[in-house]
């Protein structure tokens, strides 16, 4: 059969409309890895943001404070954040827990050791073992980071349902300033009720040692306080923050202005 000039303008005009289509999809996948590896990769774990918006950090009465390398300032926290320096990550190829002293010490001195603090600090309702004024042997709560209802309770195979976290984490601290801290300086940083959450323990786990440039909590109502604790534990210790970091802590800011520094009340 032979094909007349019109049947050659209508092919044309065919393979125009499908080569735009192709364009047209190539940049709708171009925008969506854009906005994915800005704030997509914190939006497609969303949980709920009915959760708690502040967690507790001082318990007056039978919580002592832990002295901090200096104090937090009240006041907006937007304006701490600039003071903290920028810089990059130092090495992590020699950190060692160990670094900060043994785990749970009782720091404060209350004669507790500081996990079972935490634990009754943000228990409510928490039990304790037959005995003891110390061991936490259940409880439940709102968890802030997923905003969900955990409960707690001691033993071999359920207490890591609900685990103690440091905000800001010890191998993210080790490569932002920790390395040039005194050991009684981060003992306290690891003991610190202003560094320590009860959390969910598979979001605990998830987070791993990432600071807020990768890692946020899924609750978005939590998200302020989360990094303006953050950045108040940052300035206490004079840790620095990453460039990448600071933008994420003031993207997060950007939603909450009037947001102010967590500051421990026996300060």
């Amino acid at each position: 059969m032979t094909r007349t000039w019109a049947d050659f303008r209508r092919a044309r005009r065919r393979s125009r409309q499908a080569w735009a289509l192709l364009a047209a999809a190539a940049l709708a996948v171009a925008a969506g890895l854009g906005w994915f590896f800005t704030a997509g990769q914190f939006a497609a774990v969303e949980g709920p943001a009915d959760g708690p918006r502040e967690a507790p950090v001082f318990a007056s009465g039978w919580m002592n404070a832990v002295p901090p390398v200096r104090q937090v300032p009240p006041g907006p926290v937007a304006a701490l954040l600039d003071t903290l320096a920028v810089k990059g990550r130092a090495a992590k190829d020699n950190y060692d827990r160990a670094a900060f002293g043994q785990a749970w010490l009782d720091s404060d001195r209350n004669g507790c050791d500081t996990r079972n603090d935490i634990l009754r600090r943000d228990l409510p309702d928490a039990e304790f073992t037959e005995g003891s004024r110390c061991l936490v042997a259940a409880g439940s709560f709102r968890e802030p980071y997923t905003g969900h209802l955990v409960t707690f309770r001691r033993g071999a195979a359920s207490s890591k349902a609900v685990q103690v976290d440091h905000v800001v984490a010890l191998g993210d601290a080790w490569q932002k300033g920790a390395q040039q801290l005194t050991p009684a300086q981060r003992e306290h940083l690891a003991n610190d009720p202003l560094n320590l959450i009860a959390v969910d323990g598979p979001a605990n786990q998830d987070k791993g040692a990432s600071d807020a440039a990768t890692w946020l909590p899924p609750n978005k109502a939590f998200r302020c306080h989360y990094v303006a604790r953050q950045i108040s534990v940052k300035a206490a210790y004079r840790l620095w923050v990453t460039p990448a970091e600071k933008e994420a802590m003031k993207r997060i800011l950007g939603s909450c202005p009037g947001q102010q520094t967590i500051v421990a009340a026996a300060q």
